[in-house]
């Protein structure tokens, strides 16, 4: 069954480049040219992933994003900025995209981006057979079942985008080690973003802010100083 993406732009040449060759790579494309009829789409029917330009009439994409992310519609989102800009790419990140990429870009480097972001995404979200007890991972009151894709704090699950999700577990899985910012870049995001630390940061403060007792004072997530950060179990929080 063929994947379904939604390719959200205003330019057309841009639109035809796109789907032309992600319709090529094998994925059923929708398109969408202004940001009210990209959320209108994602709404009404379920895509696989939504390339999304950030200079967009009506809405820009980072209202869709924050829109889509507000009605709880965790589509992994690859977005498209103009701007090298380090606040647009940083902001995008912080409303919840998943990744981005700067134009001009090669549209093979776009197919690749995509499918390394579904190929995450599918084993992410691979449900248990019903004869198996779900995995259970517990930091403090935080429980986490990976193989449903699910977060719990104080018995309320939480929301969290593939990127959190994604990191969260590699953090469980190298628990007490201190891990810099470029290995966590180049085991979450699968490729070196040069100078773009930064996005880590981001998605570190995101998990505190929804996983942590005091996101100002972390128990779990510590920063390791000139280095990156550290996942400890905390015997005491608040």
């Amino acid at each position: 069954m063929q994947q379904k993406l939604l390719v959200v732009d205003d330019e057309e040449s841009i639109v035809t480049l796109l789907q032309y060759n992600l319709e090529q790579a094998g994925f059923d494309v929708s398109v969408a040219m202004t940001g009210k009829q990209a959320v209108e789409k994602a709404e009404a029917e379920p895509f696989d992933l939504i390339v999304l330009d950030v200079m967009l009439p009506e809405m820009d994409g980072l209202e869709v994003c924050k829109s889509l992310r507000g009605s709880k519609i965790m589509t992994p989102i690859l977005m498209l900025t103009a701007k090298d800009d380090e606040f647009d790419k940083v902001l995008g990140l912080e409303l919840g995209a998943d990744d981005y990429l700067t134009k001009p870009f090669s549209p093979r480097e776009v197919v690749a981006r995509v499918r390394a972001i579904l190929r995450r995404a599918v084993s992410e979200r691979a449900l248990p057979t019903k004869s198996e007890e779900p995995e259970k991972l517990l930091l403090g009151e935080v429980e986490i079942y990976p193989e449903n894709y699910e977060v719990y704090y104080h018995g309320e699950q939480i929301e969290l985008t593939p990127k959190e999700f994604e990191l969260l577990i590699y953090l469980m899985n190298h628990k007490g080690r201190a891990l810099t910012r470029e290995q966590l870049l180049n085991a979450v995001w699968n490729y070196d973003f040069v100078g773009d630390t930064r996005i880590v940061d981001v998605h570190i403060s995101h998990l505190r802010d929804k996983i942590e007792p005091n996101s100002k004072k972390p128990v779990f997530i510590k920063t390791v100083r000139g280095l990156g950060y550290k996942l400890e179990t905390a015997d005491k929080y608040e």
